[in-house]
């Protein structure tokens, strides 16, 4: 999975539109970042600010390698917190 497109759905959990909004950029822009094309530094700067802000785990790494998180098919099968190991 391309490393933008990782970071909108397993860091933010959002739509293309709504990581647009977090971005400051049109939905077409977010289009063309998961097709390949790189963000500006200063998207990126918005993209760190905004997981800052909303307090979620952030590593400047992911824009170049896809955030570790696994999807939410995965979490599903994850065991309850507190079972044994």
């Amino acid at each position: 999975m391309n490393a933008i497109k990782a970071i909108r759905k397993n860091v933010f959990c959002v739509t293309q539109q709504e990581f647009a909004t977090i971005a400051n950029v049109t939905q077409s822009s977010v289009s063309r970042w998961e097709s390949g094309i790189a963000p500006t530094l200063e998207e990126m700067a918005n993209i760190r600010n905004a997981a800052l802000s909303r307090g979620l785990v952030w590593d400047d790494r992911w824009f170049f390698e896809a955030p570790l998180v696994p999807d939410k098919a995965e979490m599903s099968k994850a065991e309850p917190t507190g079972a044994a190991a």
